[in-house]
């Protein structure tokens, strides 16, 4: 089954057709990338598929149900979860907390509970600080638990991202560039992470400019070029494919 399938979507914003009948799916349990050259459409794209953006055209389905006119908390509920092209910590909070928020949909003790601090709430959040200090341990970032979120650099904030995003419980999980900010080892270590997170049965859709990170963890490749889908395959098909190699150089006589 495909977690995620797009068909024909199309968004224009003014005069610019920023998506131009894009189709590809991404098959359940895989790491898809999504890769084009800077302006190829690849966030709006991510935008569109959450709804954040409404699209004019084309259609998205996850697991087989229509995302229509759902909400992007809906879209949540369901179990699609994304990160952004620019870290998104939340301020006044620790890298900790910043994890644990990621499970507040999933909190079973309601409002009053928490307010009240009831011993059954309390067990909760020690289980989820409990996991959240687990992700964080997995991605080298244990020693700064208690800092700050804001204070960290902006690599640091990225991997909070994925980690609050993981502890949601997604079904698909939408990176947008997570390995900007990334020195080598970094993102070295960002590549085991994410096998890990798709062996663990999390499917995984990955924005990314950073094409040794590609090459290394994605199993399949699609190639955006102004808006336009130019490309799908596996990462050796994709970087011997002619298209691929002229949107990202422009045409043999040139490059010549």
């Amino acid at each position: 089954m495909n977690a995620l399938e797009v068909e024909h979507l199309t968004k224009s914003f003014g005069g610019v057709r920023a998506t131009n009948d894009v189709s590809f799916a991404v098959p359940e349990g895989s790491l898809t990338a999504l890769i084009g050259p800077n302006g190829a459409g690849k966030t709006t794209l991510f935008n569109l598929v959450t709804n954040l953006f409404r699209r004019d055209g084309g259609a998205v389905r996850f697991f087989g149900q229509d995302l229509g006119d759902r909400t992007p908390s809906e879209i949540a509920e369901l179990g699609l979860m994304r990160t952004f092209q620019t870290a998104r910590v939340f301020p006044g909070m620790t890298a900790l907390e910043n994890v644990m928020a990621g499970a507040h949909r999933k909190l079973k003790r309601g409002a009053l509970a928490q307010m009240l601090w009831l011993p059954g709430a309390r067990a909760e959040e020690r289980r989820l600080a409990r996991r959240a200090e687990a992700l964080l341990d997995l991605v080298g970032l244990s020693a700064f638990r208690d800092i700050a979120a804001t204070s960290l650099p902006m690599g640091a904030q990225k991997l909070i991202e994925v980690c609050r995003a993981l502890l949601a419980g997604p079904r698909l999980l939408l990176l947008d560039e997570p390995a900007a900010g990334l020195n080598d080892t970094e993102t070295a270590e960002l590549s085991r992470l994410l096998r890990a997170i798709r062996d663990g049965g999390i499917t995984i859709l990955i924005v990314e400019h950073n094409m040794s990170l590609v090459m290394d963890s994605a199993s399949q490749v699609v190639v955006l070029d102004l808006g336009a889908c130019i490309a799908t395959g596996t990462p050796r098909q994709i970087l011997a494919d002619p298209r691929v190699i002229e949107a990202y150089l422009g045409p043999a006589a040139e490059v010549a």
